[in-house]
């Protein structure tokens, strides 16, 4: 994985698909467990998160990839 600022406040992140797989199954199994030390305003964040994660990821099956994405 490979972060860079982009600009102030924002981050860009290159990364497998096998490591961001790995964040949103854990940002998942904390939205979905909701455990008790986490609080409720950073669970209801988390899921506004992978709700834009899962639109997201639909957009990009629609779209045909670059022919230069292996």
């Amino acid at each position: 994985m490979q972060l860079e600022w982009a600009r102030p406040g924002v981050l860009r992140a290159t990364a497998h698909t096998f490591e961001f797989a790995a964040l949103v199954a854990a940002a998942r199994f904390v939205a979905e467990s909701t455990p008790s030390e986490i609080p409720e305003e950073a669970r209801d964040q988390l899921r506004r998160i992978l709700d834009e994660y899962d639109a997201q990821t639909a957009r990009l099956r629609e779209e045909t990839p670059p022919a230069d994405v292996v």
